[in-house]
Order: structure tokens, then C-alpha cells, then sequence
């Protein structure tokens, strides 16, 4: 019995005795135009990367500037404050007597000046016609001098009253949110008393330990970004980069302080965010995200040689905005599918007329 391997075999001799041949395998079908470029190794910054705490540029707590009682809290802790709201009222019944005491201080002040500047006028007309001595003189003078301190000493008693009378409304210096309050509505206060704290999300910076070895570089460039994601795609170029002058001699790193434009970020204070400081240059290849295909854990790129079109997987570091450095997986000079998804359409397209 002829095993299906002699069988195969005796077929294979009676078709080449017949002169047959077998047929070849189908070319693939050629590939149409696609939108391609040429991987070239590009400049792009050399970064380093630490972790950086949020911080609020403007935050206060405010404090009393006089006694009293509080009588009104209209903001609670979240709430958002106009600048110049008011955040905290006091009674103000000691302050507005002190008040009109002052107002009465200072009219009295005023008639004494009055009267002390109408005798000097008299005592020197009348030393000018040399009726009197020269001392009566020295004395309407001494008087009017006084009556003239007075005067100035009344007028700064009543400024002084009326701001004490202003410290029992306390505003806002600023449009923020209250972060905490200190005391209740009832609460008797004293001068230098925490009130409420608060704080403008309007300009944040960062707050940045930095090892030693890096901060000439650092300070070299004073160029940082805010990554919003864990790929890079998202970033906040700083508007400024302060290194301090100094080091913490516990852990010998420098604080570096990253400001931030006026923007919406979704960053809050007390968050923590990585921070990419500039501290050189190299040579890098670059990806547009665009051109690469994420497949599961896999990252790739369909690359053009000898007129065929391969999916070849990458390794990738760095993320520049919408680029993307690639490790591993390309050469400089090589051709990639700008498009991934016309790419794979147009390989399936010429698999499938190979076929036919």
C-alpha cells in the first residue's frame, strides 16, 4: 500500500513528465501613494525630572487690628470671594465712641488754634508799633506753635479712631477661596487674632527639590514644564525659573521655585506634578504621535523599505508635545507611514489583490 507521501511524489514525476511546471507563487500587489517621512535625528532638549508641590502665589491669613465681637462670617470654608468682599464684621460700639471722642478733641484743638493765632496776630501788631516787650511777643508765639501741635495731634487722634473703626470690617484683599476659618460668628477677638485664611487660584508656581549636581545646569537654561499627564502629551511651558541661593544642609538639595502662567491648568495647591527641567541638548529621532499604532502594550509604526510596508515595534522614551523619541525599533533615514490607519488599509488592500 503507497504511503500519501509516494503518492504525492509520483504525482509531482507524472506532471514534470507531462511538461507541466508548478505555478508560482502571486506577486503582492503594489502599494498606492501614501503620505510618508524620513526619520532624521533632530536637536531637542536633554531633560530631568522631579516631582513638584503646587503652590498658591498669593494666600494670607487674616488677622484682627482691634477688639470686638464677630457679628458676621459670610463665606465658609470653599467659598469663592470677590476681591474687596467683606469676609468678617465686628461690633464696633467701643471704636465709633472713640470716634466722635477724637471729633470732639479736634474741635476743641481747632478753637484753641483759632484763638492762639488771633492773639499772636494782635501781640505782633501791636509789639510792631513798640507798645509792648519783646517777651509778651515770645509768649503769643510759644502759644500759637502749641495751639498748631495740638491742632496736628487732634487730627492724627481722629485718623487713628477712624481706622480702628475700619479694622472692624475686614475685606478681601484679593478674589480667591477660603481655605479656613478661625473663629465663629459670637467669638469675642483680640488684636493679632487669626480670622480666616484663604487663597487666589488666579497664579500658581511650584516648589521643586533639586539635587546639587544639577543646579547649574538648571540655572543655566531657567527653562522648566509642568507634565499634566504621565506621557508628557499635556505640558505648561514655565514663565520663569527662580533657583534659591542656598541648600537645605539636612539634605544638601536646592529649591527651585517654577512659575506658571495665568492659564487653566487643573492644578490646585498641595498637588503634587512632575516637573521636565531643560538642563542640555542631544540628538534625538522623533515620531509624530500621530504616525504610531498601540496595539495592548505594544507600540509600532509602519515602516516603507523596498517598496514593502512592515509593522515594526518600537521602543519609546521621551514625549515632547505632539512628538514622541524613539529608543529603539528605527534608524535615521528610514521612510514611516505618516498615517497609520491608510497604512494598514492600503497592506490589507495589496495582501488581498495578491491573493486574487
Amino acid at each position: 500500500m503507497r504511503t500519501p507521501f509516494a503518492l504525492l511524489a509520483a504525482a509531482t514525476l507524472a506532471i514534470a513528465a507531462c511538461g507541466g511546471e508548478a505555478p508560482a507563487p502571486a506577486a503582492p500587489a503594489p502599494l498606492p501613494e501614501l503620505a510618508t517621512l524620513t526619520v532624521q535625528p533632530e536637536r531637542s532638549p536633554r531633560e530631568r525630572v522631579w516631582d513638584g508641590v503646587v503652590e498658591a502665589v498669593n494666600q494670607a491669613t487674616l488677622s484682627a487690628q482691634t477688639g470686638g465681637r464677630v457679628v458676621e462670617l459670610p463665606y465658609d470654608v470653599d467659598d469663592y470671594v470677590e476681591a474687596g468682599a467683606v469676609v468678617v464684621r465686628f461690633t464696633d460700639v467701643e471704636q465709633q465712641a472713640a470716634s466722635r471722642q477724637a471729633q470732639a478733641a479736634l474741635r476743641a484743638a481747632q478753637a484753641a488754634a483759632r484763638e492762639a493765632e488771633a492773639e499772636y496776630t494782635r501781640i505782633a501788631d501791636i509789639y510792631g508799633r513798640k507798645l509792648v516787650a519783646k517777651a509778651q511777643l515770645d509768649q503769643a508765639t510759644a502759644r500759637r506753635d502749641s495751639a498748631r501741635a495740638g491742632l496736628e495731634a487732634a487730627q492724627a487722634a481722629l485718623r487713628s479712631a477712624g481706622e480702628q473703626v475700619d479694622y472692624t470690617v475686614i475685606r478681601s484683599p484679593y478674589s480667591g477661596i477660603v481655605t479656613q476659618r478661625h473663629v465663629q460668628v459670637g467669638e469675642a477677638v483680640r488684636a493679632g487674632q487669626p480670622l480666616i485664611s484663604g487663597l487666589s487660584l488666579d497664579q500658581l508656581r511650584l516648589a521643586v527639590d533639586v539635587p546639587q549636581s544639577e543646579v547649574l545646569a538648571i540655572r543655566e537654561h531657567r527653562k522648566a514644564s509642568v507634565l499634566l499627564d504621565a506621557e508628557g502629551a499635556r505640558r505648561v511651558v514655565a514663565s520663569d525659573v527662580i533657583v534659591f541661593p542656598y541648600a537645605d544642609p539636612a539634605t544638601h538639595s536646592f529649591k527651585v521655585r517654577v512659575e506658571l502662567p495665568k492659564e487653566e491648568t487643573g492644578l490646585h495647591p498641595g498637588m503634587t506634578v512632575k516637573v521636565a527641567f531643560v538642563v542640555g541638548e542631544r540628538e534625538r529621532l522623533l515620531l509624530p504621535a500621530s504616525a504610531l499604532v498601540r496595539r495592548s502594550e505594544l507600540t509600532a509604526a509602519y515602516v516603507l523599505a523596498d517598496g514593502r510596508l512592515t509593522l515594526r515595534q518600537l521602543r519609546l522614551g521621551h514625549r515632547f508635545g505632539e512628538r514622541v523619541e524613539v529608543l529603539a525599533g528605527l534608524s535615521a533615514g528610514e521612510t514611516v507611514a505618516a498615517d497609520p490607519l491608510a497604512a494598514s488599509a492600503a497592506l490589507l488592500a495589496s495582501r488581498g489583490a495578491g491573493h486574487d
